[in-house]
């Protein structure tokens, strides 16, 4: 469905929504980091750890292709991080659907590390959010993209990739992103599956037939797949909504972190590599990450971070009264919480109280 212009002058984009939603494969990259920070640091055999792992690595160079018009670089020990999920369909992702062409940020979080990486603000943007978005440069054709206003925000990375979508985040928080991580959600789940499977409880039985994912309430160790099918399940619980998903993802976010933690993988070498080789070729980094050396020494910086330690919230928003599948940012609250990042604090509940979202509790049904 494209967007369309409209009398009172407000500029639609061209960002459609996606049959099936593919929101949230990739929010579970703030668990990577604990599997990032096993990446071979001790013992023997490194020399064929290290190459192996650092030729898994992707980078893409954010500085060079945003250049000097960004917020300021504070340097006082805390760290702004650009989590993406695109959803493409190309190679192994394919059997989640028809490849495009193209791909969209289905999923977005802000992860803020405080100055003594003590614990964490985790802010995720929701895909349907109308934003501006700034001119860019296309990551694949070098050409200058034009900005749009009001658009849907997943559309900043089909337009200009993961520098496009660092931008708009920039833009709309006046922060600078130290970092970006971009997930894979084929290797997701064998990440999953390296872990022995997540454990979660289910308040509720869960039963989807889009997502292929069916749960009796109780305990659960869910394998790769099941995982996977919870963090793209949204009509079978709470309100249907996608916002509620959100929900159901930041949940989900916060076992896998107990279960990367709990796995004993430092005393398990073959465990151990498994992880590292497992969580290298499934993410794609800024440049300045984009080596295991400098991988590892960011994620044991963030190794101490425990679920306890994470506050997650969604950007406060409000449905757009000309498009209730469109949300708008609540522009007094949403600066409530940008300014709590940037003064390096907790966002305040009250800057998300008034915020639109699942009345359905569906963050309540995984535990």
């Amino acid at each position: 469905m494209s967007e369309q212009s409209r009398s009172t002058g407000r500029i639609r984009g061209t960002g459609s929504r996606r049959r099936t939603p593919s929101t949230g494969r990739r929010v579970k990259t703030v668990a990577l980091w604990s599997a990032a920070a096993l990446v071979v640091v001790g013992g023997s055999g490194l020399g064929y750890a290290y190459y192996t792992l650092n030729g898994n690595l992707k980078g893409v160079d954010i500085n060079a292709a945003l250049g000097t018009d960004r917020p300021d670089d504070v340097d006082d020990g805390s760290q702004d991080i650009l989590v993406l999920g695109s959803d493409s369909r190309s190679g192994a992702n394919s059997e989640y659907g028809k490849d495009e062409g193209s791909a969209r940020a289905d999923t977005a979080m802000v992860v803020h590390v405080d100055e003594g990486h003590t614990s964490a603000s985790v802010v995720s943007i929701p895909r349907d959010t109308l934003v501006d978005r700034p001119a860019c440069t296309s990551d694949t054709t070098g050409e200058q993209v034009g900005a749009e206003r009001q658009t849907m925000f997943n559309s900043a990375y089909q337009a200009g990739g993961p520098a496009c979508a660092v931008k708009t985040v920039e833009a709309m928080s006046g922060i600078r992103m130290d970092h970006y991580l971009e997930v894979d959600f084929t290797g997701f789940k064998k990440l999953v599956d390296e872990l022995g499977g997540v454990k979660i409880t289910t308040a509720q039985a869960i039963d989807d037939p889009d997502s292929h994912l069916a749960l009796k309430p109780g305990p659960h160790t869910l394998s790769g797949e099941q995982s996977l099918g919870l963090v793209r399940t949204r009509h079978a619980v709470g309100d249907g909504s996608d916002l509620g998903r959100i929900q159901l993802q930041q949940a989900f976010v916060k076992a896998l972190m107990d279960q990367a933690k709990s796995v004993g993988v430092f005393s398990n070498p073959k465990t151990l590599f498994g992880l590292a080789d497992t969580a290298t070729r499934t993410v794609t980094t800024d440049s300045e990450l984009a080596s295991v050396k400098k991988l590892t020494g960011f994620a044991n910086g963030l190794k101490g971070l425990g679920s306890k330690n994470v506050d997650m919230v969604t950007l406060p928003v409000e449905y757009d009264p000309q498009d209730p599948n469109r949300v708008l940012p609540q522009k007094k609250a949403g600066q409530q919480v940008w300014a709590a990042l940037k003064q390096d604090k907790p966002v305040p509940a009250s800057a998300t109280a008034k915020s639109a979202g699942d009345k359905g509790g569906a963050g309540k049904v995984v535990r």
